[in-house]
């Protein structure tokens, strides 16, 4: 019988694949209206949920005949689908964001506006006094919250 010997070492056990990495997406954003919705037993609601909008939810109301008679319309439609909840007002629906005070509705179109076309809600501010630069969440909390 011949034996070989062998100078090269057996491979040893194999590394641990490495899963890829998964990215995850945000898709929801939490807010706090300036005044607050009001339902109708005189309740103040503040805090809500605004998602992000798809495809559908930009060319659905195109087809509302409140929008086609009213283009501005649009805004409150839009908000209304990508809304999720305020307070415990699950049901958003056009008659509560028609119910907005104007800044809260002015607060809220800048919101979708900044989610869904730069994709964030942090802007970078500078201290006035001291010139430091930081990042504010503007969904967040009111003055002085954190």
């Amino acid at each position: 019988m011949r034996r070989t010997s062998s100078l090269v070492p057996s491979p040893g056990p194999e590394p641990p694949a490495v899963a890829p990495r998964r990215e995850t997406l945000r898709t929801e954003f939490p807010f706090e209206l300036p005044r607050g919705y009001v339902d109708g037993s005189g309740t103040v609601h503040r805090d809500g949920v605004m998602r992000l909008a798809t495809a559908r939810d930009e060319l659905v109301p195109l087809r509302d005949d409140r929008v086609r008679e009213n283009p501005p319309y649009l805004t409150v439609v839009l908000l209304s689908r990508v809304i999720t909840r305020i307070g415990t007002v699950l049901d958003v629906h056009p008659g509560v964001v028609e119910d907005l005070f104007a800044s809260d509705l002015a607060f809220l179109q800048d919101m979708y506006r900044r989610i869904n076309s730069e994709g964030h809600t942090r802007a970078s501010v500078v201290c006035p006094e001291c010139r430091h630069r930081f990042a504010v969440d503007l969904a967040g909390g009111r003055l002085g919250e954190s």
